[in-house]
């Protein structure tokens, strides 16, 4: 399976100002991403997706591809994923063969594994699945069947009407999305859809997760990175 790995990164972040090159753990945030899907086995080739010369300069001094500059339009504070690993797809293809799944790897989770891409790639090509993300449980106390919503009167009521009925452990798992990969075939893509309707999960653990939107998710990696230095 031949499957493009595409990093995108815009220069014009908010939450963390110029958080792509900003340095984690004495790197640029985007090295870390950069670093991983280089590990990557199941990887056939890795870009780098940003309009910002200087991010594009960063990703070169670490060993990706820039293969082209994303054009502007395509990278403001509300651009959908979905048309920029459209962009990447097409002019990659110009001058390559072409692909059949397309792996999104956003720099704000700078400490997935190599495994995990592997792992990802591996169930799509075995699956049948028209997609694979990484997932976290979600703890019982905010399980979906326990939510609760206020009606028009004024009353508490279950969203899920089971839930008021079900312990803690009798819960079914119920999962929100990681951020840490995604892999897509290449024609669910392009029909214009990041997940198509079979989507499969790969769990990952809370403790070994942290996406970074803002200040206090940058402390925490730090911790987390300290943490793994020490052994």
């Amino acid at each position: 399976m031949r499957v493009l790995g595409v990093i995108p990164a815009r220069g014009g972040s908010k939450g963390i100002p110029r958080k792509n090159i900003r340095l984690l753990g004495g790197k640029p945030l985007v090295a870390w991403t950069i670093e991983t899907a280089k590990a990557s086995r199941r990887l056939t080739r890795v870009v780098l997706s940003t309009e910002d010369e200087e991010i594009a300069e960063v990703g070169r001094a670490w060993g990706v591809e820039v293969p082209f500059l994303r054009p502007r339009e395509l990278a403001g504070d509300d651009t959908p994923t979905l048309p920029v690993l459209v962009h990447a797809v097409e002019q990659c293809e110009r001058e390559d063969s072409q692909y059949d799944a397309v792996c999104l790897l956003q720099p704000t989770a700078p400490l997935r594994r190599a495994q995990w891409i592997d792992d990802c790639v591996l169930k799509l090509a075995q699956s049948g699945a028209d997609s694979v993300v990484t997932v976290l449980r979600i703890p019982a106390e905010h399980h979906p069947w326990w939510s609760l919503e206020i009606t028009e009167v004024g009353w508490l009521k279950f969203t899920k009407e089971e839930g008021k009925r079900l312990r803690r452990q009798d819960l079914p798992p119920a999962f929100h999305r990681e951020g840490s990969v995604y892999v897509v075939r290449r024609n669910i893509l392009l029909a214009g859809s990041l997940y198509g309707d079979r989507i499969a999960a790969y769990e990952v653990l809370a403790e070994e997760s942290v996406n970074l939107d803002t200040e206090e998710d940058w402390r925490r990696a730090e911790g987390m990175i300290a943490a793994l230095r020490r052994g």
